[in-house]
């Protein structure tokens, strides 16, 4: 078994999520940076992750890293790689790249530079001048970071936040992997009500139902990796056979989603049916300050209206002191909120018990964190 060095990469702020992913997983990270996890596994894990990792970006397979100072430096200690093990002849490798604080700031020469040594050292392997790039893909990225380059290849293709349910987007779509990280960063699991008042689309109820069911997020979509002989059908095979094999029933409670928005929800519907889950979700239209529920030690999880729009701020204060509201009368359901509103607090009526820093696209955002009581445990 040949293990590489892999890396899951993540949004500012969902590293520690991405890491307990793994460790679910059977991994055990090796390095947690910003936006990136380091682990070790081999070709299944290649396919294991890139099917359940819930919060990360995509997988990436590193090929090395080391400091490179000048154009000469990068050129020839990337011509050192053993890139022959994954690009074969006719394998396509466009090149990436991005450079933080390092001297080699211009990204263009360094993409010039690694592909240029790519393929001088596929020369000298396969002994020819020319190579077509017709087979399979190997995207390759050069990232410098303080003078440091690590050349990495994708293989997860698509951004892993696109499981393939939402094909059609609503007004302010929340990335699925970010939705994703707003329910297990909560105290919900599937033995608990679960609402979010202001669902959209419908992510943070679908990812809840993914989540509670135990449905690989990636199960119905295809990665890059795919392609790759060094990662055999059998593989993949194996691995949508056991994300299949360990799917649970339904949860005890149906989850709730509400919007005023009919044609949003309509959305959701739509969205939750091509993701598995329509029988697991209940979708209605209805305001905020309708919202009700006979269920105790639920959760509730949301990302609100901002207030960002021209004309929609003293709408947004209604809203949060309606949240405010609902949260002070259902005292033993916990309350998680995802906003960018600077005073969110004073106009929702209580302090957080936890504030976590999370990026929505580039929105810098506050997840606002109430943890009510915890259920009492079940009579023996």
């Amino acid at each position: 078994m040949t293990l590489h060095t892999l890396i899951a990469t993540a949004a500012f702020g969902l590293e520690a999520i991405v890491k307990r992913e793994l460790q679910q997983l059977g991994y055990e990270p090796t390095s947690v940076e910003d936006g990136r996890v380091r682990f070790s596994g081999d070709a299944a894990a290649i396919a294991r992750t890139n099917l359940w990792l819930r919060s990360a970006d995509r997988v990436l397979l590193e090929v090395g890293e080391f400091e490179a100072h000048d154009f000469g430096e990068l050129f020839d200690r990337t011509h050192t790689l053993p890139w022959e093990q994954w690009l074969s002849v006719d394998a396509a490798f466009p090149v990436t790249g991005r450079s933080v604080k390092s001297q080699l700031h211009s990204v263009p020469d360094c993409q010039r530079i690694v592909k240029k040594a790519i393929v001088e050292r596929l020369k000298a392997v396969h002994h020819r001048d020319w190579f077509d790039e017709t087979g399979p893909s190997y995207p390759v990225d050069v990232s410098l970071l303080r003078d440091r380059a690590t050349l990495t290849i994708d293989t997860s293709g698509a951004g892993l936040h696109k499981r393939g349910y939402r094909t059609l987007v609503g007004r302010a779509p929340l990335k699925e992997t970010l939705a994703a990280a707003l329910v297990q960063l909560s105290f919900w699991n599937a033995s608990r009500p679960f609402a979010d008042p202001c669902c959209g689309s419908g992510t943070i109820p679908i990812e809840a139902a993914l989540l509670g069911r135990h449905i690989a997020p990636g199960i119905n979509r295809s990665f890059i990796a795919e392609q790759w002989p060094q990662v055999e059908h059998r593989v993949w095979n194996d691995a949508r056979t056991e994300a299949r094999d360990v799917i649970r029933a339904k949860p005890e409670f149906r989850l709730i989603g509400t919007d005023i928005d009919a044609s949003e929800l309509t959305l959701a519907r739509q969205h939750a049916a091509a993701a598995g889950v329509a029988d697991d979700v209940h979708f209605q239209q209805r305001p905020l300050a309708e919202f009700s529920t006979p269920h105790k030690y639920g959760c509730l999880i949301t990302n609100p209206p901002y207030g960002e729009r021209l004309g929609e701020a003293a709408e947004v204060e209604v809203l949060y002191r309606e949240l405010g509201r609902w949260f002070r009368e259902l005292e033993t359901w916990s309350a998680y909120v995802l906003t960018s509103h600077p005073n969110f607090e004073r106009l929702f009526g209580k302090s957080a018990e936890r504030r976590r820093k999370l990026y929505n696209a580039r929105i810098a955002c506050t997840y606002y964190q109430y943890q009510g009581p915890r259920p009492p445990r079940p009579r023996a």
